[in-house]
C-alpha cells in the first residue's frame, strides 16, 4: 500500500503552518491547488523554489510569499495577489498576470518573456533586469518602477503608466507606446501645472530637450508665454512656483533656465523644466 505524502505550506516569517495536505501521489503544486480551492489565505507562504509550472493560481492571496526561483511557466495568475511578494529570478515565461496585484514586488531578473500583464499593479516593482520581451504590459501601472536593463523588446506598453519609472539601459526598441513626444528641433508649445495652474511655455528654438518614458517631456529653457487657470481661462497672476522646488518661479514674460539639465529620456526624474506637449495631461497630471 502507497503511503501518503503530507506537505505543509508554512509562513516565511513565523514558520507556523498555513495548510498541509496529504495523497498518495502529492505535491508541492497539488497541495497549493488544494488550498486554494479550500479558500486558504497563502499570505507570506514559503514556497520559495517550488514548482508550479501551468498551475491555475486564479485569484490567489499570495501577498508578500517567497517565490524566490519558483517557477511558474505558464501559470494562471490572473488577479492574484503578490503585493509585495518576492519572485527574484522566478520563471514566469507566458504566465497570465492580468490584472495581477504586484506592487512593491521583488522581480529582479525574473522572466517574463511574453508574459501578459495586461492592467497589472507594478507600482513601485523591482524589476531590475527583468526579461519581458514581448510581454503585454498594455495599461500597466509601472508607476516609481524599477526597469533598469530590463528587455523591453517588442513590448506592448500602450497606455501604461511610467511616471517615474527608472528605464534607464532597457531595451525598448520595437516596444509599442514608448513616447517620441518632444520635437527634435525647432520652437514649440508646451503645457507645465504648477501650483494649481496651469503654465504656458514655448519652448526656444535653441532649448536643449528631450522625451520621457510617458508622455512627459523636458528641456532647460523656456520662455513663460502665460498662467492660465485649469479651465483654461487666463489666470490673473503673473508669478507661480514649481511644485517640486518653491525657488524655481514661472514668470509672465521671462525666460526660465535651468543649468544641469539631463537629457537622458529613460532618466524620468532628472533635472530640467518638465512639461506635455498636450495641455490635457498637463492637467490630469
Amino acid at each position: 500500500m502507497n503511503k501518503e505524502i503530507k506537505i505543509s505550506i508554512k509562513n516565511r516569517w513565523t514558520g507556523s503552518i498555513l495548510f498541509e495536505y496529504s495523497s498518495v501521489d502529492n505535491t508541492l503544486a497539488k497541495t497549493v491547488l488544494e488550498a486554494l480551492k479550500g479558500g486558504a489565505n497563502l499570505r507570506g507562504a514559503n514556497l520559495r523554489g517550488a514548482d508550479l509550472r501551468g498551475a491555475n493560481l486564479y485569484g490567489a492571496n499570495l501577498r508578500g510569499a517567497d517565490l524566490y526561483g519558483a517557477d511558474l511557466y505558464g501559470a494562471n495568475l490572473h488577479e492574484a495577489d503578490l503585493y509585495e511578494a518576492d519572485l527574484y529570478e522566478a520563471d514566469l515565461y507566458g504566465a497570465n498576470l492580468r490584472g495581477a496585484n504586484l506592487r512593491g514586488a521583488n522581480l529582479r531578473e525574473a522572466d517574463l518573456y511574453e508574459a501578459n500583464l495586461y492592467g497589472a499593479n507594478l507600482r513601485g516593482a523591482d524589476l531590475y533586469g527583468a526579461d519581458l520581451y514581448g510581454a503585454n504590459l498594455y495599461g500597466a501601472n509601472l508607476h516609481e518602477a524599477d526597469l533598469y536593463g530590463a528587455n523591453l523588446y517588442g513590448a506592448n506598453l500602450r497606455g501604461a503608466n511610467l511616471r517615474g519609472a527608472n528605464l534607464r539601459g532597457a531595451d525598448l526598441r520595437g516596444a509599442k507606446g514608448t513616447y517620441m513626444a518632444c520635437p527634435t528641433d525647432g520652437s514649440f508649445i508646451g503645457w507645465k501645472k504648477a501650483s494649481g495652474y496651469i503654465v504656458k511655455l514655448q519652448i526656444t528654438e535653441d532649448a536643449r530637450r528631450s522625451s520621457a518614458g510617458g508622455e512627459k517631456c523636458r528641456c532647460d529653457k523656456a520662455y513663460v508665454v502665460e498662467i492660465q487657470n485649469i479651465d483654461g481661462t487666463k489666470a490673473d497672476i503673473e508669478t507661480v512656483h514649481s511644485n517640486h522646488d518653491a525657488n524655481f518661479v514661472y514668470t509672465v514674460g521671462a525666460t526660465v533656465e535651468v543649468s544641469d539639465f539631463d537629457g537622458d529620456r529613460w532618466n524620468e526624474c532628472a533635472p530640467g523644466i518638465h512639461f506635455f506637449i498636450d495641455r490635457r495631461a498637463a492637467v490630469e497630471y
